[in-house]
């Protein structure tokens, strides 16, 4: 079970490293996008974000050690596919530069973030749960999104 919990946790902050190293909310491109009204300031987001990491990394442990053989395989490859479009997107976002396109990633995440509360769920009650709020942050990420691109139609 700790072994499990330490995979997880791994995972889960390489993700977070390699979004963060995307990041640059500072460059003169990001600065210069017509944002909504609504969106937090820069700083929110890393307060937001690391507990969100951490609550993935459990719910992901808790997950992965409560369910059957069976189903184990398929969680373990939800999680890692959903860490991916996770990093993904700010590399997408900010390297990028391309808002269009990061949306297009986001809204993959959102489906990804549904079958992994799912399949939580499924083999753990309280992981699933427990990642509701990851999935709540990721869809209000992807109003932001959608927003910038509406408000940016040539970037």
């Amino acid at each position: 079970m700790k072994k499990t919990f330490l995979g997880t946790a791994l995972a889960v902050t390489a993700t977070a490293v390699a979004g963060s190293l995307s990041v640059d909310a500072t460059s003169a491109w990001y600065r210069g996008l017509r944002k909504p009204s609504w969106q937090p300031p820069p700083p929110a987001f890393g307060l937001v974000w690391t507990p969100l990491y951490a609550t993935i990394a459990y719910a992901g442990g808790r997950a992965l050690s409560h369910g059957g053989d069976g189903s184990r395989p398929a969680l373990a490859r939800a999680l890692g596919a959903n860490l991916l479009l996770n990093a993904a997107w700010s590399a997408l976002f900010f390297r990028a530069r391309s808002p269009k396109l990061a949306l297009a990633e986001i809204l993959a995440l959102n489906a990804s973030n549904a079958l992994l509360v799912s399949r939580a769920g499924r083999a753990d009650r309280r992981a699933g749960l427990l990642l509701l709020p990851y999935a709540g942050w990721t869809a209000f990420a992807t109003a932001l999104n959608a927003a910038i691109v509406r408000h940016n139609p040539d970037a």
